[in-house]
């Protein structure tokens, strides 16, 4: 699935699903957002893990590994 990092200023920012799954998210985003980087992922562990990389905050570290690591297809997402 598609995931988008929003930007707002030069300190916020949100990372959330792309398309309906993360209206929510973007709802509450101000009209200056800005999309700044999108990427795919299978699981919400692979879109933290590349998230991480991207923002260079080092290893993502779950506190629920088995929630996290399930595929999004496994949720019954897709």
């Amino acid at each position: 699935m598609k995931h988008e990092l929003w930007t707002e200023g030069e300190k916020s920012q949100t990372f959330c699903l792309s398309g309906p799954r993360g209206d929510s998210a973007r709802g509450l985003l101000g009209p200056g957002a800005k999309l700044a980087w999108t990427c795919e992922a299978a699981s919400y562990f692979e879109a933290m893990t590349k998230y991480y990389e991207y923002m260079g905050w080092g290893e993502y570290i779950s506190g629920f590994p088995e929630q996290d690591k399930k595929t999004y297809k496994e949720l019954g997402w897709e």
